[in-house]
């Protein structure tokens, strides 16, 4: 092909050039795909992204019971937190 270079070089020169040529081609797929927006597939009809919570009474390892002193500890604490 080229004279002056060598054949190993052509093989490279050749592979460099289908390379960018595959990324530019890649490249304007992804921007052509990104024009139009698609809706994901399930997008509505899934699970929330936070589940509801359950009541205290849905299992007896999901609620403590506070002796009056622990309720005032946590009331006092919670009075100290900055609410701005």
């Amino acid at each position: 092909m080229l004279p002056s270079i060598s054949p190993a070089q052509e093989i490279g020169l050749a592979v460099l050039l289908v390379a960018a040529l595959v990324w530019v081609l890649g490249l304007g797929h992804m921007l052509w795909d990104s024009r139009s927006p698609h809706p994901e597939p399930g997008a509505h009809d899934g699970l929330p992204a936070i589940p509801a919570q359950r009541t205290a009474g849905a299992h007896p390892m999901e609620s403590v019971e506070l002796t009056e002193a622990e309720e005032q500890a946590f009331a006092g604490l919670i009075r100290t937190i900055p609410l701005h």
